[in-house]
């Protein structure tokens, strides 16, 4: 009997999620996705060919619904699959966690104290979990921290400059799409192998963007901060802001905290600067004046961050794009690198236009590659590393 690893990343929206070979190789056997979650929910589901095997309109908006459903047709596959662990993607993990931790009651506190550092992600990250706990009590759920990777930061890295007291709190710069970088940090000398040791910047441009600046595959200063806010312009979020900006806003324009909230996660961002969408691709397709500010303006900030991670580096000898718009638009990339001459890099228009994992020239003094996400990987192997530790040093008060 296959032995498989379930790996969520539960979103505001949809749910995503994969069943994995817990053998050595981490095989995707199926994945899909919850969509519509707030408004029509259906279920979707591919097997390891990407062939549909299920598509199916789930009546009840609730998350306890939607996987039970799932759990439901999972559990036609008993003769053949048997559920080792779940994997879960939590976006903040604080001060408190600095490794992939098994879910217990009090980790689910912990969890849920977060929730104000990250209001898109950390309540639904957090539901999933519950979900999974009503329907399987005794199966065995192991949070994977976004923040973790970062935790190799130097102190000056990670500090604001406001009282000591406050940054003894635990406000500080934490960073995030932790596991994002840490899958491309163990897969990069595949694709540049001379650079396995080399001075890296990965760009994880999606829906939600940052960089990360890594040294020997560790790393050393990332864009985003206390809360998924801060650094690139993203979908619907506004990256880096005048702080002064949101004392006007609040003091003479009379936002409330929760309508300052709201501007700046869900109306910000290309979506705010466009008034058309958050989507690149739609943007792109668009002749409007503001679509095309929005995309130059990602552009811009995206370099502007750049050169900052430069100076964290003293330098850089490679450039890797990822996730959703890093590796799929090569116009994005394009406008980034035309903005970074200045470092030597040189693109190759043809090669850029594939999507090849080297798409700068020969003569580039920094190599620039495109390398696929797969945080379902890192997911589904931190998740068996924590079970079979577990299982050897079984972990007191789980409930």
């Amino acid at each position: 009997m296959n032995e498989v690893i379930l790996v969520i990343n539960a979103g505001s929206s949809s749910i995503k999620f994969s069943l994995i070979s817990s053998h050595a190789e981490f095989n995707i056997l199926y994945h899909g996705k919850f969509e519509n979650m707030s408004d029509s929910p259906c279920l979707t589901i591919f097997n390891e060919n990407n062939v549909q095997v299920l598509k199916k309109n789930i009546s009840s908006k609730s998350n306890d619904s939607a996987l039970q459903t799932f759990f439901n047709w999972f559990e036609e596959l008993a003769d053949s699959m048997k559920l080792k662990a779940v994997g879960h993607r939590v976006v903040h993990g604080g001060m408190h966690f600095n490794e992939p931790t098994v879910v217990t009651d009090d980790v689910m506190l912990k969890i849920e104290n977060l929730i104000p550092l990250a209001p898109l992600h950390q309540p639904h990250n957090l539901e999933a979990i519950k979900t999974i706990k009503k329907i399987y009590p005794k199966l065995m759920q192991v949070a994977c921290f976004d923040t973790t990777f970062h935790r190799t930061k130097e102190r000056l890295a990670t500090i604001f400059a406001i009282p000591k007291s406050l940054s003894e709190e635990g406000i500080v710069r934490y960073g995030f799409h932790g596991i994002s970088f840490e899958f491309i940090a163990s897969v990069m000398s595949k694709y540049i192998d001379e650079l396995k040791h080399a001075r890296v910047i990965v760009a994880h441009l999606g829906n939600g963007a940052s960089m990360c600046a890594m040294y020997q595959g560790k790393s050393v200063a990332t864009t985003m901060g206390l809360t998924a806010l801060d650094g690139l312009m993203m979908g619907t979020r506004c990256g880096a802001i005048d702080p002064g900006v949101l004392l006007y806003l609040l003091q003479d324009k009379h936002y409330t905290v929760k309508q300052l909230e709201h501007l700046l996660y869900n109306e910000s961002g290309l979506l705010g600067v466009s008034g058309i969408s958050h989507d690149v691709r739609e943007l792109l397709l668009s002749a409007d004046a503001n679509a095309k500010e929005a995309i130059e303006l990602f552009c811009y900030r995206a370099a502007l961050e750049l050169g900052s991670l430069v100076a964290a580096l003293k330098g850089c000898d490679a450039l890797i794009f990822t996730a959703g718009i890093g590796e799929n638009s090569a116009f994005i990339r394009k406008k980034i690198c035309e903005r970074l001459t200045w470092l030597g890099i040189q693109i190759d228009d043809e090669a850029n236009i594939k999507n090849s994992p080297v798409i700068s020239k020969n003569g580039s003094q920094i190599i620039v590659s495109v390398i696929p996400a797969n945080e379902e990987y890192m997911i589904a192997k931190h998740t068996l590393s924590v079970v079979e530790h577990t299982q050897m040093h079984p972990v007191t008060g789980q409930s």
